[in-house]
């Protein structure tokens, strides 16, 4: 008779655990969905940060000229090549 308790507390037991992990599974559904649709939502956003964002190169070569300097002054003060200003203001590799 024992045993018989035991084995229903058990299977009571795991019933609960599989209804508790069932359960889990559907949250994690249902944030992933909301997370998805978050993102969706947002594409024009994206699109207009994208378009609003300057470049490194861009944002170098408009502070350069508004503080009158002149390439040259900036590569040598950074220990790089002028070419390499250069290269960085007109969307170059940026290494």
């Amino acid at each position: 008779m024992n045993y018989e308790v035991i084995n229903y507390i058990i299977a009571i037991m795991y019933i609960v655990f599989m209804i508790c992990l069932f359960c889990a599974a559907v949250y994690l559904f249902i944030l992933i969905v909301k997370a998805l649709k978050k993102y969706i939502n947002s594409k024009d956003v994206r699109e207009e940060k994208k378009v609003n964002a300057k470049s490194l190169g861009e944002s170098l070569k408009e502070n350069r000229l508004r503080c009158k300097m002149t390439q040259e002054f900036v590569a040598e003060t950074l220990g790089v090549s002028r070419q390499a200003v250069s290269k960085w203001e007109n969307g170059g590799s940026l290494r």
